[in-house]
């Protein structure tokens, strides 16, 4: 079952529309250093979001009622993940994982990154039931537990690309992908790891994303 679960967990990569597109949307420079972006990259901006990133309403632990694009996804360093709370063989590894994450980034957390985790059975998975999940998991603020209508968390879910090519495996929530998906949207960066990968390496990689957004340099010049 574990080795089941490890190759599931890397599937994603192959299959995930939204990981393969990997867009500088920095087309141009001032004389300062600083980039900008052109119409043909806000075009392309435009794209990814009508495509990918779909607007739906969701439902926070704490009850907020937000918009997925427009409050959670615009303008941010991000990560998503599925899970749901009575899961007994990826999401508790997963989340554990992505705790060690967290601690990892710090204070970063909730100001240049923001996490996101949403369950995959909103029939049954309530406010309080995320919530007392995250709070289970020693989950710090700035990682977001959310719920939603079925339909539009479906509709998120095949958005991003959370998805097996076999409608058999793909019903098999047991046994659902446990990536991590991870971008910069105003830079349209997108990509996507197993949930399992080394918390430290998934660290550096999201600290790397905050540095892009930030317009900061990626490797210390010598002096």
């Amino acid at each position: 079952m574990l080795e089941l679960s490890r190759r599931k967990l890397i599937s994603l990569a192959a299959v995930a529309p939204v990981a393969g597109a990997i867009l500088n949307s920095t087309a141009g420079a001032t004389g300062t250093g600083h980039t900008f972006a052109t119409q043909t990259d806000q075009s392309a901006r435009e794209q990814i979001h009508q495509r990918y990133l779909p607007n739906v309403t969701l439902t926070t632990q704490d009850g907020k009622q937000v918009r997925f694009y427009d409050d959670l996804v615009k303008n941010k360093v991000v990560t998503f993940n599925f899970f749901f709370a009575n899961c007994e063989n990826v999401c508790p590894i997963v989340t554990a994982n992505l705790v060690k994450v967290q601690k990892l980034l710090g204070d970063r957390v909730g100001r240049d990154i923001f996490m996101y985790s949403f369950t995959l059975k909103p029939e049954e998975d309530t406010q309080d039931s995320i919530k007392d999940y995250a709070k289970m998991h020693g989950v710090r603020p700035g990682w977001t537990f959310l719920t939603g209508k079925p339909a539009d968390i479906e509709h998120l879910r095949r958005s991003l690309g959370f998805t097996y090519p076999d409608p058999k495996e793909d019903g098999d929530k047991e046994q659902h992908i446990g990536n991590v998906r991870y971008g910069n949207e105003p830079l349209m960066l997108w990509s996507a790891c197993p949930g399992m990968a080394h918390a430290e390496w998934i660290a550096e990689t999201l600290s790397r994303m905050i540095r892009s957004k930030n317009n900061l340099p990626l490797v210390a010049k010598k002096s």
